[in-house]
């Protein structure tokens, strides 16, 4: 199944083929130069290693390019920093 992203400057979002939201992580900047993640979800009829990599992936990369800091107030989100080294 195809997740159709859709990347808003401190929001990705994934949908399915029906338009379903699927899958999102806001990461708002809290502090000048930090985001930081405040909310992940994934769908869990849809839910792969894969694809939350995916998800994550992009919320870091989107805001290291814009030269900010990630952070995360979610379990998940700093499990997944810690594991990927970020």
């Amino acid at each position: 199944m195809e997740i159709n992203w859709i990347e808003l400057p401190h929001k990705i979002y994934g949908k399915n083929e029906y338009g379903k939201i699927i899958a999102e992580v806001t990461f708002p900047e809290k502090k000048p130069g930090i985001c930081t993640i405040e909310d992940c979800f994934f769908d869990e009829d849809y839910r792969s290693l894969e694809d939350v990599d995916r998800l994550m992936e992009r919320a870091y990369e989107m805001v290291k390019s814009r030269g900010e800091k990630l952070e995360s107030d979610h379990p998940y989100g700093r499990k997944w920093l810690s594991e990927h080294g970020h």
